[in-house]
C-alpha cells in the first residue's frame, strides 16, 4: 500500500498578514499617489451614483452625510485596528459597514449599500487572517446578493466573485511587498553584521601584530636585562654588565623598527620575506638556506613567517645559549615552509629561561592555524640534542 503524501497547508488560516504587508512601509511614492487617486475617483463615482439614484431628497441628505462620515470613520478604524492586528475591533469596524449598508437598503439607497458591502468584502479578505477574512467577505457579499442583487442573479454572482477575487489579489500583492521588504531588511542586517565581523577581524589582526612585535622585542630585552642583573649580583666587571645593557638597548631599537614594519605590513607594504630572514639570521649568527623559486607572499603568510622566525630565535637565546642555529626557508607548491633548528645549549642558562609568559609558540601555532597552516615544535630526536620549529602556511 502506497504511503500517503503529507498534506502541506497552503496558508495558516488564522495567521495575520505580516505587519509590513498591512502597513505602507516600502511602498513607492508614485504607488501611494496612484492608490489615493483611485480611491478618490471610486469614492466620487460612488457618491455621484448614490445621489443620482433618486432615493435621497430634501432632509434625506442629512442622514446620508452622517452615514458617509460614519462609514469613513469605520474604514479608518478598521485599517488601524488591523495594522495593530487586533481581531475583535477589526471585526467590529467591519460590522459597522455591514449595518450601515442594511440601513441604506432600508432607506432605499441600494447603490450606497452595494458600494459599502463590496468595499467591506474586499478589505476583509485583504487585511484579516484568511479564515476570518473569507468569512467576513462572504457575509458582506451574501448581504449584497440577498438584498440588492436579487433582480439579476447572474450579474450579482459575477460581482460577488469579482469582489472576492480583487480582495484576495490585493492581499497577495501586499504580502509580496511585505516579504520583499523583510528580505531587504534581512539583507541590510546581514551586511551590517558582515561589516562588524570584518571590523572585529581587522582589530584582532592589528592586536595580534602589536602583541607579537612587543612580545618578541620586550622578551628579548628582558633576557638581556635579567642577564645584567645576574652579573651585577655576582659581582661581574663593569664591561660585561655594560655589554648586556647595550644589547638590551639594541633590542629596543630593533623593536621600534619591527613596530614600524608591522605598521607597514598592515598597509600591505612588506619587503621580500627572504631579505628579512637574511637580516635576522645575520644578527643572530644563524645559517640560512633558501630553496625554491622566490615569489611575493600574501601579507598574512609573510607576517607568520617573520613572527615564527623571531619567536624561534628568541627561544634559542633564552633556552639554548651558545647553540648553533640553522634556518631553512622553502618556496613549495602552494605553500612555504620555515624550519628553525638549534644544536642544544652550549652555555649556562641560569634563570633566563624563566623570563616571558611562555605563550610564544602557542600564539604562533594559532596564527598558523588561522591561515590554514601548521606549526610543529619539539626536540629534534632521542639521539640528537636541540629543538626544531617547523612552519607550513599556504602562500
Amino acid at each position: 500500500m502506497a504511503a500517503e503524501e503529507p498534506q502541506v497547508p497552503i496558508e495558516n488560516w488564522t495567521e495575520w498578514p505580516a505587519r509590513e504587508a498591512l502597513s505602507r512601509v516600502g511602498v513607492p511614492r508614485r504607488r501611494r499617489v496612484l492608490t489615493w487617486t483611485v480611491r478618490i475617483v471610486l469614492t466620487g463615482g460612488f457618491l455621484w451614483a448614490a445621489l443620482h439614484e433618486g432615493a435621497i431628497q430634501g432632509w434625506g441628505y442629512v442622514p446620508f452625510a452622517i452615514g458617509f462620515l460614519i462609514c469613513a470613520t469605520a474604514v479608518w478604524g478598521y485599517y488601524h485596528s488591523t495594522l495593530a492586528q487586533r481581531l475583535l475591533p477589526s471585526v467590529a469596524w467591519l460590522a459597522v459597514l455591514v449595518v450601515m449598508g442594511v440601513g441604506a437598503v432600508a432607506g432605499g439607497a441600494h447603490v450606497a449599500a452595494a458600494g459599502l458591502w463590496c468595499v467591506a468584502g474586499a478589505i476583509a479578505i485583504e487585511r484579516l487572517p484568511l479564515g476570518f477574512g473569507l468569512t467576513g467577505g462572504l457575509v458582506c457579499m451574501s448581504a449584497y446578493y440577498a438584498l440588492v442583487g436579487t433582480g439579476r442573479p447572474l450579474a450579482s454572482a459575477g460581482t460577488v466573485a469579482a469582489v472576492l477575487l480583487v480582495g484576495y489579489s490585493l492581499r497577495l500583492d501586499d504580502e509580496a511587498r511585505g516579504a520583499g521588504f523583510r528580505l531587504l531588511a534581512q539583507e541590510r542586517a546581514a551586511r551590517r553584521a558582515e561589516a562588524e565581523s570584518a571590523a572585529l577581524t581587522e582589530r584582532a589582526r592589528i592586536a595580534r601584530e602589536i602583541h607579537d612585535v612587543l612580545a618578541h622585542s620586550l622578551s628579548a630585552q628582558l633576557v638581556h636585562l635579567e642577564a645584567a642583573r645576574l652579573l651585577v649580583e655576582s659581582g661581574a666587571d663593569r664591561e660585561r654588565v655594560l655589554e648586556r645593557v647595550t644589547a638590551a638597548r639594541v633590542m629596543a631599537r630593533q623593536g621600534l623598527a619591527e613596530t614600524r614594519q608591522a605598521l607597514s605590513a598592515l598597509r600591505g607594504e612588506l619587503a621580500q620575506t627572504e631579505d628579512f630572514l637574511k637580516e635576522v639570521a645575520a644578527s643572530e649568527g644563524a645559517r640560512l638556506e633558501v630553496t625554491g623559486e622566490p615569489r611575493r607572499l600574501p601579507a598574512e603568510a609573510a607576517l607568520a613567517v617573520r613572527r615564527v622566525a623571531q619567536e624561534a630565535l628568541t627561544n634559542v637565546r633564552k633556552h639554548a645559549p651558545g647553540a648553533w642555529v640553522e634556518m631553512r626557508f622553502a618556496y613549495l607548491d602552494g605553500e612555504v615552509e620555515l624550519l628553525v633548528r638549534d644544536g642544544g645549549a652550549r652555555g649556562e642558562i641560569n634563570g633566563l629561561a624563566s623570563s616571558g609568559a611562555g605563550y610564544g609558540l602557542l600564539g604562533m601555532r594559532e596564527r598558523a592555524e588561522l591561515l590554514g597552516g601548521t606549526l610543529e615544535a619539539g626536540p629534534v630526536g632521542p639521539d640528537q640534542e636541540g629543538f626544531v620549529v617547523r612552519l607550513r602556511v599556504p602562500a
